[in-house]
């Protein structure tokens, strides 16, 4: 557990962390890219931490990958590159730096250290989870094995590294229609999202078994929800991440991963969209989409809105929080995304 107030005392006996308007000034091409979301007093506070970050890991040769879920802040002021998780994941294949810092939860630190194993990889808060990824076991999987012998498993990737140990091959929501299509067999087996699942066993030619596990922020919406706020926004494009309910989705106008939902949104400019989906989504491409009304209600990660500016450059500063996993199961984890992410590039997904 983190120290915060020790933490907020050494960072500042090292960098001028102060609200400064001058700063604030002097970053104001960053800030372009969120003043519609960020008030100019935010972004006085922010500076200070984006200057000191972004020179840090220019001094570090380090590079932030960054999700969807992340604040403004983060996401327009010190990612080098933001996407959903298979983006992040294929991008971790690619950087060539030596030190890696995830912007996201557990599991997405952990997917990038299983792919480069001789990097170093910092999670700014070692304790922000995921209730997917918390919801199944590798015993799990074992008992799934068990009642669907011969049956392939395909693991989303908001799993531990020992849940991609014990399974065939990892999926995203932008693949996992695709990934699942391409198994062997008339039975797939899938975890640990059961509404993802289900999502894909009403598009699937296969037999789709899952586990019960859920995203405690995308199954809170319900199709009532959905029809009550069209009543009172005539028109409004509604938009649904595959982790919420079938009936969530069969109320939207179009349902995909966070990328899928971002570009969605870019190619069809709605006059109001609601993003059934994590709150930041909104909030990291408003400003791109001045025609377009953002409308609320939304969810936020709490999980996600762990990783805040003084707790990555604290991560930097000291080189801590790094992420290990075990050479055995990282192996076995290993050739399961990267089954995904080279079929993933076979399907052209």
């Amino acid at each position: 557990m983190l120290d915060l107030s020790n933490m907020r005392t050494s960072l500042k006996d090292h960098y001028d962390l102060d609200p400064s308007v001058d700063l604030a000034e002097a970053t104001r091409d960053i800030y372009d890219r969120m003043d519609r979301v960020v008030s100019p007093p935010d972004w006085a506070i922010f500076a200070p931490y984006v200057v000191a970050i972004n020179q840090l890991k220019k001094e570090l040769g380090a590079v932030i990958l960054a999700h969807n879920y992340m604040t403004p802040e983060i996401y327009h002021g010190i990612a080098d590159f933001v996407g959903d998780s298979l983006q992040l994941a294929i991008k971790a294949t690619e950087v060539e730096n030596d030190i890696i810092v995830q912007c996201g939860v557990h599991f997405m630190a952990e997917t990038s250290k299983i792919l480069n194993p001789s990097k170093t990889v910092l999670i700014p808060d070692l304790t922000a989870g995921c209730s997917l990824a918390e919801s199944i076991t590798a015993e799990g999987v074992a008992q799934l094995r068990a009642k669907y012998p011969g049956a392939p498993v395909v693991s989303y990737v908001n799993t531990t590294a020992e849940v991609k140990a014990a399974s065939d091959i990892c999926c995203t929501s932008a693949n996992a229609l695709q990934i699942v299509e391409a198994m062997e067999g008339d039975t797939v087996i899938m975890t640990p999202d059961q509404y993802l699942a289900q999502n894909v066993a009403n598009q699937s030619t296969k037999k789709v078994v899952y586990w019960p596990g859920s995203c405690m922020v995308h199954e809170l919406y319900t199709a009532e929800d959905i029809r009550a706020y069209r009543e009172g926004h005539p028109g409004v494009a509604v938009i649904a991440h595959p982790e919420c309910t079938p009936d969530v989705v069969a109320e939207a106008d179009y349902t995909g991963s966070t990328s899928g939902i971002v570009g969605w949104v870019q190619e069809h400019h709605p006059k109001e969209a609601m993003l059934v989906t994590e709150c930041s989504m909104a909030s990291n491409i408003a400003d791109e989409l001045p025609d377009v009304t953002f409308s609320k209600p939304c969810n936020i990660c709490p999980h996600m809105k762990k990783i805040t500016l003084e707790k990555v450059l604290w991560s930097l500063h000291t080189m801590s929080a790094q992420v290990e996993v075990e050479e055995e199961t990282a192996t076995k984890a290993r050739v399961a995304i990267e089954r995904m992410i080279d079929l993933s590039r076979k399907l052209g997904v």
